[in-house]
């Protein structure tokens, strides 16, 4: 049985600090069992079609709602360097087949893979990022009842915090 993203579920994950939250780091959950995630999309670059053809690809794993899509100024712009904006989007997945996070991760590096993503670029260069996809919630199979925020990726940019807001209003 998964637990939907509930309010008491944003009030860990939004408002607590990372000591109070229950929470692990990526290293920590590796092996362990993974039934559920909530997700972070975000493209600069031909945003439309590799969100969508990512939606396409996540539904083959399982269950999927999708939050509505975001337009973000990159943070790293300048007035001496414009750079693409970033659309963002927030999906919840349940898997159809339980699987360790690091095999899971290694499913979305591919997913990313398979949208061109290049994850080496000069330093001079302008970043096109098609498709990157990470992990902000877990839900593991021993403990279906709570959400596990991963914290590398807390706390949660704007974007985020919004994906999460609005899918918590949503049951799969």
């Amino acid at each position: 049985m998964h637990k939907d993203i509930d309010q008491a579920s944003l009030d860990l994950a939004l408002q607590l600090t990372p000591a109070k939250l229950k929470g692990q780091s990526s290293e920590q959950l590796q092996m362990q069992t993974v039934t559920a995630v909530l997700l972070a999309l975000g493209s600069n670059h031909d945003s439309e079609q590799h969100l969508m053809t990512i939606g396409k690809n996540l539904a083959e794993l399982g269950k999927i709602k999708l939050s509505s899509a975001l337009q973000n100024p990159d943070f790293t712009a300048s007035l001496q360097q414009a750079k693409p904006d970033y659309i963002n989007q927030c999906v919840y997945l349940i898997l159809s087949l339980p699987m360790s996070l690091h095999k899971l991760q290694q499913v979305f590096k591919q997913l990313e893979d398979d949208c061109n993503r290049c994850r080496q670029h000069p330093a001079s260069a302008i970043r096109q990022v098609t498709m990157d996809i990470d992990i902000l919630l877990v839900q593991i199979e021993n403990d279906a009842d709570d959400w596990i925020v991963v914290l590398d990726r807390y706390p949660f940019k704007a974007h985020e915090r919004a994906g999460i807001e609005e899918l918590a209003v949503v049951s799969l």
